[in-house]
């Protein structure tokens, strides 16, 4: 008796921080929106996923990606959620505030402006950006107050170059490699 009741008080000492984590954080993170895009190549290949995951301040991008070529690559949300035919479909970088292009830019940057991803030579990428001035659908959020389901949707694209955080036009970041639809286009 005596081993079965501190077996039993063990199980509850051990599961009683567990569930005050889960407490402080269940309800937020139940109410947490997320959405899985799954990245490919131009031949259909799998590039993996990028998750976009709503937060009470932004969005966290978390990209898994994986059949790249070795070495920095630019990283962008695109206007339009549609890859095909040649990725064109998704047409330019996001940005509802028709700012510039780049981080290094005096005058801002675009919404879909990201850091650049680096591929190991195994071909994988893995990547977490927060970005608290994106969300997922339109918010009364004065700090992020652009929507990626915005009517015509939006993708992830992965380029064959790095993106220099300057240039025009954008990044210089050469031929589009990859791409996901994180919301297809309504129009």
């Amino acid at each position: 008796m005596h081993r079965t009741l501190a077996a039993a008080l063990a199980s509850t000492a051990l599961a009683l921080p567990l569930a005050a984590q889960d407490q402080g954080q269940g309800a937020a993170a139940g109410a947490a929106r997320a959405l899985e895009a799954a990245v490919e190549l131009a031949d259909g290949t799998s590039a993996g996923t990028v998750t976009f995951t709503e937060t009470p301040h932004g969005v966290l991008i978390e990209a898994r990606l994986e059949n790249l070529p070795e070495g920095p690559h630019g990283f962008h949300i695109h206007e339009t959620g549609a890859c095909a035919p040649d990725f064109q479909a998704a047409g330019g970088h996001y940005t509802p505030a028709d700012t510039e292009h780049g981080y290094r830019n005096e005058s801002g940057y675009h919404a879909g402006d990201l850091p650049n991803i680096h591929v190991q030579a195994d071909g994988t990428a893995t990547a977490d950006i927060f970005a608290p001035w994106l969300t997922l659908a339109e918010s009364p959020k004065a700090d992020a107050p652009y929507p990626l389901d915005d009517g015509d949707g939006s993708a992830i694209m992965v380029h064959a170059d790095a993106d220099d955080y300057m240039a025009e036009p954008p990044g210089s970041t050469g031929d589009r490699i990859a791409c996901g639809v994180i919301f297809p286009s309504e129009v």
